[in-house]
C-alpha cells in the first residue's frame, strides 16, 4: 500500500485518538474529510482507527478516492447504512467517535437503527472540534495556497475599487469583484462579498443591494477567494471623493487598533488578549460600544475556522496558524469603518499576509 498522501495529519488525528480513548473516528465533515485524507467529494465517510484508513462513498466517487487519497481502502457503499457495522465488525471497534458538531440527528438515529440490527454494539461517542482542532495548524503547502488565494482576492480587489465610482450600485461593485477572482484562477468567492455604503456600512454583515455608492461616505468592502479549497478575508474601508475629518479620525483609531494587535500578537497569547490589545484602544477612544464583534478568527478551507480571536476565546495562538485581525467601528446613521488583514504567526511574530493596500488621507 502506497503512503499516505498526508501522513502527519493521519498521524495526528491517530494521536487525538489516544487522548480521547477512542477506537476510531467515523468523520462525516465535508471539509475534515477533504484535510485529513484529501478526497473532495460532496458525499462520503471516513473511518479511521490506529491501523485503518477507509473512505466509504458511494460508485460516484470510487474512482475518484482511490486517485485523490493514495494509501487509503476505499469502500463503495449504498443508501443502506448496514456497511457501517460491517467495518465496526471487522476492525474490533468497542469505542466509536463521531462528529457530533456536524452529523444531523437523523443521520445518527439512522446509524443506531444499523447497529442494533446486528449483534455490533459499539460505545458511541460524541465528539466536537477534532477535525477543526487540527486543521487550525497549517503546514507549508497549506499556507501556500492559503497565500495564493490571498494574493487573488488581493489584486481583484485593487481592481475593483480603480472601477468603483459613484452611481455604481453595491451589487454592481461585488460583481466586478467576482469576475476579477474568476479570471485570476480561483475557483469561487469564498463568501458573499459585502459592499456597504453610508449607512450601510454600519452593518458589519450588510446584505448587498441596489443602494447606489457616493461620494464621501465610508465604503466598507469585505470580499475573499477561494482557491484549490482555501479560503482568503479581505477588508478595506474606501471613500470615493474627499473623506472628512470625521471619516480621517474614525478610520485612524480603527488602522491603530489593527496594527497594535498585528504588532502585540504572540504565540501562547489567547484569543481573548490578541482581542484586548485592538479593543482597549477602541474603547479608549470613546467607542468602547461601537465594535460589537470578535477581532477575527482562523481561516483555511472554511471562511471561519480554528482559532477564534474574540472576547471569550480561551484557545491559545500558537505558530502555524493564521487567523484574521479585523478591529471595526460602527454608527448608526453614519456608517463604518472596518480593516481586515491575514496574519500567520511565524517565530514568534505575526507576518502579514495580505497586502492590498490601504486608505491614506
Amino acid at each position: 500500500m502506497s503512503e499516505f498522501r498526508f501522513p502527519s495529519r493521519v498521524q495526528k488525528l491517530r494521536e487525538r485518538l489516544v487522548k480521547d480513548e477512542l477506537d476510531a473516528l467515523f468523520v462525516s465533515n465535508g471539509e475534515n474529510r477533504r484535510y485529513i485524507s484529501g478526497f473532495i467529494s460532496s458525499a462520503g465517510y471516513l473511518l479511521i482507527t490506529q491501523t485503518e484508513a477507509v473512505i466509504c462513498t458511494d460508485f460516484r466517487y470510487t474512482e475518484q478516492a482511490a486517485q485523490q487519497a493514495p494509501g487509503w481502502r476505499v469502500d463503495r457503499i449504498g443508501g443502506k447504512p448496514e456497511w457501517l457495522p460491517k467495518l465496526v465488525k471487522e476492525f474490533g471497534i468497542k469505542t466509536l467517535g463521531f462528529e457530533a458538531d456536524d452529523m444531523t440527528v437523523d443521520s445518527l438515529e439512522r446509524f443506531k437503527k444499523a447497529f442494533s440490527e446486528t449483534d455490533v454494539d459499539p460505545d458511541l461517542k460524541p465528539t466536537n472540534g477534532i477535525g477543526v482542532d487540527l486543521r487550525a495548524y497549517k503546514d507549508p503547502e497549506e499556507l501556500t495556497l492559503l497565500q495564493r488565494a490571498i494574493d487573488i482576492g488581493d489584486q481583484a480587489f485593487e481592481e475593483t475599487r480603480q472601477l468603483m465610482k459613484v452611481g455604481m450600485t453595491e451589487k454592481e461593485a461585488a460583481w466586478i469583484f467576482e469576475k476579477a477572482v474568476r479570471e485570476r484562477g480561483a475557483e469561487s468567492i469564498s463568501f458573499d462579498t459585502i459592499v456597504a455604503v453610508g449607512p450601510n456600512a454600519a452593518r458589519p454583515h450588510h446584505s448587498t443591494g441596489n443602494t447606489k455608492l457616493v461620494e464621501g461616505q465610508t465604503i466598507v468592502f469585505d470580499c475573499g477567494a477561494r482557491y484549490q479549497g482555501y479560503c482568503s478575508d479581505l477588508t478595506r474601508t474606501i471613500v470615493l471623493g474627499k473623506a472628512d475629518a470625521e471619516i480621517k479620525r474614525i478610520y485612524d483609531i480603527v488602522l491603530a487598533a489593527q496594527l497594535a494587535a498585528i504588532d502585540m500578537a504572540r504565540p501562547g497569547m489567547t484569543g481573548e488578549e490578541c482581542d484586548a490589545i485592538a479593543r482597549k484602544i477602541i474603547e479608549e477612544a470613546g467607542h468602547e460600544n461601537d465594535f460589537g464583534h470578535s477581532l477575527g478568527h482562523g481561516l483555511g478551507l472554511e471562511v471561519h475556522e480554528n482559532p477564534g480571536v474574540g472576547p471569550n476565546a480561551k484557545g491559545k495562538l500558537e505558530n502555524g496558524m493564521p487567523f484574521t485581525i479585523e478591529p471595526g467601528i460602527y454608527i448608526p446613521g453614519w456608517g463604518g469603518v472596518r480593516i481586515e488583514d491575514v496574519v500567520v504567526l511565524e517565530d514568534g511574530r505575526a507576518r502579514v499576509m495580505s497586502h492590498a493596500a490601504k486608505m491614506e488621507f
